[in-house]
């Protein structure tokens, strides 16, 4: 049996919205979105470490256009060197207006303050949620995302987002290095109860050189700490079996 890859930095995640509608569409058309190619679609990158720089940068060189973000943007001038042509760098409030798709990748405790601060502009729009709660880092909302799931957290603190949890469970380094390698595909565990951002959040996942396998957004704590698979980067296959899924 193929074991899960060594990680060294944890990635961060988490997901969406549980039905509704919403007064503010996002700007990328989901209907429309799966027809769409890479150039047609802008991911605004909220959090540019480790985690966020390094799935920033295999969306740019997949093809997608990316605004990486920070207080201070100049100081993001290597990222967008390295990440190539389709890289550029703003504001927080720049990325998310330029995004249709926005990958959040904060620490986890800085969540409430970012949909605070974003709410108008994050409304509506598909959230990549990668960030993980963290004992050591984040404090007391640990505690609420251990008792009422990191998925369902996430939600409060980013009301009116589509929110799928992605690219939280293992590390940048993995997803810098493993994506279209030989053999089975490692597979991302996405979490959602938004059909339509899921189907948006497997295409990306699959552009990227991954397997996304999906589950509802309930299930999410499963691949987030302490939750039993995170920091696992395994075959798609073993990921489904430690899931429980049926291939059909």
């Amino acid at each position: 049996m193929k074991k899960s890859l060594t990680l060294t930095h944890p990635g961060r995640r988490e997901i969406l919205i549980a039905g509704g509608t919403f007064a503010t569409l996002p700007l990328l058309s989901l209907s429309g979105a799966l027809a769409q190619t890479p150039a047609d679609t802008k991911i605004g990158v909220v959090g540019s470490g480790r985690l966020g720089g390094a799935v920033g940068t295999i969306f740019a060189k997949a093809g997608y256009k990316v605004m990486f973000s920070s207080r201070h943007p100049e100081e993001l001038k290597d990222l967008v060197a390295s990440a190539g042509p389709n890289a550029s760098a703003g504001t927080v409030q720049q990325a998310i207006a330029f995004g249709n798709v926005i990958l959040l990748a904060v620490p986890y405790k800085a969540l409430p303050e970012v949909g605070r601060e974003n709410a108008a502009g994050l409304k509506g729009k598909i959230v990549l949620d990668a960030c993980n709660p963290i004992p050591a880092r984040d404090g007391e909302i640990v505690k609420e995302a251990n008792a009422n799931g990191v998925g369902e957290t996430s939600q409060k603190y980013l009301p009116g987002v589509r929110l799928v949890r992605a690219f939280n469970s293992f590390s940048g380094r993995t997803f810098a290095t493993e994506g279209h390698r030989a053999g089975e595909p490692i597979g991302v565990p996405l979490a959602s109860d938004d059909a339509e951002a899921m189907k948006i959040a497997e295409k990306l996942v699959r552009d990227v050189g991954f397997e996304p396998v999906p589950v509802p957004l309930a299930r999410a704590r499963e691949f987030a700490p302490p939750g039993p698979l995170f920091t696992r980067a395994l075959p798609v296959s073993e990921l489904k079996k430690e899931l429980g899924i049926i291939s059909q």
